[in-house]
């Protein structure tokens, strides 16, 4: 699967965080891969100085590492989750 650097797939990357149970939020913060997952608590932390690449790389990577109910993701979203999901088994 191709990244695309673009606010639309910003948007998407958003999207699938908005029908999961996790929560996604953007915060100053001092994170040396440039995010934090809590996995108890199910919530995502992206730093919000972050530029649109490093965003989109964060939620990328964030996407791949955890685990989502696709029963709660609409078909695009669960499609795109699927991609992203099968790119970490091919590396």
């Amino acid at each position: 699967m191709e990244l695309k650097y673009t606010r639309p797939f910003l948007n998407k990357l958003e999207d699938v965080f908005a029908e999961s149970d996790f929560v996604l939020r953007y915060e100053k913060g001092n994170f040396k891969a440039g995010y934090c997952v809590l996995k108890d608590m199910k919530v995502a932390v992206v730093n919000k100085y972050y530029s649109l690449e490093g965003k989109i790389n964060c939620l990328y990577d964030i996407l791949r590492t955890i685990s989502v109910d696709e029963s709660r993701l609409s078909e695009k979203n669960r499609l795109l989750y699927t991609n992203i999901r099968q790119q970490q088994q091919q590396d």
